[in-house]
């Protein structure tokens, strides 16, 4: 079953699988009990706001789930589509955008698209999934740079130029935003200025920082004063748009290309009325009430004040994603992650190798605009328990078991 189904007998339904339930809040029900939830991002709050609630069920009476029917290219095209697209575009200041299904499966589609047989591909090393299975895609050359090393960078990039020398390609460029494990900021800017150096197109997934970061919101490219070095950007509705699909933006040329040639959304179905609908009131609340996104950095930057004045390694999160690392052995983990939530009432995600090196433990907190000063002091207290508990042996000697 892999290095995550082997251990599915004992963990489904409670690491793995598990149910939350109630509104999506920070406070949900978690097998019968009230739980603080750290695990959804829902970064804005927006998932029960009633503005969006309200256009949502509009959106659903009027057209129901099923309009527009087929694939964009032939029959499940509309105005809201395109008007979607067209605010998106100008939001992250690029000339065109196109819808996408899913980000998980965009990424890999865009990816399998921009780059054929002659092109070399130079990634981040610690890119996420939907990238590496992207790049499994590619039928030419690929090289890792090590996670943020400008200088690995290019090193990468000698080589691959050297390479499309001879084989006539190009040069594609990919990297995150925001790394969703360690809430580190990609280094765009820097690999921006490579441009001087290199000929190549810069692809980055924002996923995590559109809509969270930049002076309007925009992105991490707003946030490092590099909008038109990055050729194409990558976003997410899962995120702070708390809805489903995704979307790319660059020139009108790389995106009519994509339009035309991305094989996974030629030949499906077209995003449903309601979350397109659904989707432009999320927009506009997303450029219209900078307080959420305000609020949010509020909450991000009292949990990881409080977390550091605590002694707790936050590692090199400079976002508002907020990893907590502790020493530890997976059976620690486990034990210490179901104190957690059994008696304090506390729902984060555990991280563990091979994520991350043998011996560590990783919680991962994702702060929203809807949590509260209170939520925060009741973590941290939980937190300098727990981890006093940890540093004490507790959790080898008491063992813990899924009901």
């Amino acid at each position: 079953m892999g290095p995550i189904g082997q251990h599915q007998k004992w963990s489904h339904g409670y690491f793995s699988f598990p149910k939350l339930e109630g509104e999506i809040a920070p406070h949900m029900t978690f097998r019968g009990k009230e739980h603080l939830v750290w695990s959804l991002n829902n970064y804005l709050g927006l998932a029960n706001h009633p503005e969006v609630r309200k256009a949502d069920e509009e959106a659903a009476a009027q057209f129901g789930m099923a309009y527009p029917m087929g694939a964009r290219m032939m029959s499940g095209n509309s105005k809201y589509h395109e008007q979607l697209e067209q605010e998106l575009a100008a939001f992250v200041g690029k000339p065109d955008a196109f819808l996408l299904n899913y980000g998980y499966q965009g990424m890999v589609s865009i990816i399998d698209t921009l780059v054929d047989r002659n092109d070399v591909v130079v990634y981040d090393g610690e890119s996420h999934a939907c990238i590496i299975d992207g790049l499994r895609l590619h039928m030419g050359k690929r090289f890792v740079y090590k996670h943020n090393d400008i200088e690995s960078a290019r090193k990468q990039l000698e080589r691959a130029a050297k390479l499309v020398e001879t084989t006539g390609g190009g040069i594609l460029v990919i990297t995150e935003g925001v790394f969703g494990m360690s809430g580190a900021q990609g280094k765009l800017k820097e690999l921006v200025a490579l441009k001087s150096e290199f000929n190549f197109r810069l692809l980055i997934d924002d996923a995590h920082g559109f809509g969270t970061m930049g002076k309007t919101g925009a992105g991490t490219h707003e946030a490092q004063d590099c909008i038109d070095g990055v050729d194409v950007y990558f976003g997410t509705f899962a995120k702070s748009m708390a809805g489903i699909g995704a979307f790319v933006a660059s020139s009108e040329e790389v995106t009519n290309f994509l339009r035309y040639n991305m094989r996974s959304q030629t030949f499906a179905k077209a995003l449903p009325m309601p979350m397109v609908i659904g989707l432009i009131k999320r927009l506009e609340l997303l450029k219209s009430k900078p307080e959420l996104r305000e609020k949010l950095w509020e909450i991000a930057t009292s949990l990881q004040q409080g977390l550091r004045e605590r002694g707790f390694d936050l590692g090199v999160t400079n976002t508002m994603v907020t990893p907590v690392f502790l020493k530890g052995e997976l059976l620690e983990a486990t034990a210490l992650t179901m104190d957690l939530r059994e008696n304090y009432g506390i729902f984060c995600s555990i991280v563990v190798y091979p994520v991350i090196p043998k011996g560590m433990i990783e919680l991962r907190l994702i702060p929203t605009a809807v949590h509260t000063k209170e939520d925060v002091q009741r973590t941290l207290d939980a937190f300098s328990e727990v981890s006093e508990k940890l540093q004490n042996g507790y959790y080898k000697e008491n063992k813990f078991a899924v009901a």
